[in-house]
C-alpha cells in the first residue's frame, strides 16, 4: 500500500485525530508532517487565545506514529512507549501548526523518533520531540 493511504488510514482510525482537524501534510520514508488548525475549542487560556498544551502534544504525538506507520521496514502497528516533548514557547492565537517527525533509527523492536511543531511563521519551533515506538520489521521475502 503507497505511504499516503497507509499514512491517511492511519489518521482515519483515530477518532482524537478527527476531533483534533489533524489532516496529512506530507509522508515520505519515515517521515509525516501533519497540520492542526487553530480552534477556540483547543483553546487553553481563553485570555490569550492560546492552544492547549495537550493539544499541541497529540499532535507531535500522531505526527511521529505517523512518521513510523511509513517506515519502508515496518511491517505492522505501532504505539507510543515514550514521549518528551520541550515546550519552547506558546503557539501564537489563530494560526494553524505544523508537525514534522523522521524515524532516524529502528531496532527489531522500537522505532526512535525526533519531531517538532511550527506554527505560521515557521522560524522558532512551539516544541520539540524525542520519542520511542513500538516497531516491528516487515519480514523478508
Amino acid at each position: 500500500m503507497p505511504r499516503e493511504q497507509i499514512a491517511e488510514a492511519f489518521l482515519a482510525a483515530l477518532p482524537h485525530a478527527r476531533d483534533l482537524g489533524l489532516a496529512l501534510v506530507s509522508v515520505g520514508e519515515g517521515t509525516a508532517a501533519l497540520s492542526m488548525p487553530w480552534d477556540e475549542g483547543l483553546v487553553g487560556d481563553p485570555s490569550t487565545g492560546v492552544i492547549h498544551g495537550g493539544a499541541v502534544s497529540a499532535l507531535i504525538d500522531t505526527t511521529c506514529g505517523a512518521a513510523v506507520m511509513s517506515h519502508p521496514e515496518n511491517g505492522g502497528d505501532t504505539a507510543t512507549l515514550n514521549l518528551r516533548i520541550d515546550y519552547m514557547r506558546a503557539a501564537r492565537p489563530g494560526e494553524r501548526l505544523v508537525a514534522r517527525a523522521t524515524c532516524y533509527h529502528v531496532t527489531r523492536n522500537v522505532a526512535f523518533v525526533r519531531a517538532e511543531a511550527l506554527d505560521g511563521d515557521g522560524a522558532t519551533p512551539v516544541a520539540t520531540a524525542a520519542a520511542a515506538f513500538t516497531f516491528m520489521r516487515r519480514e523478508r521475502v
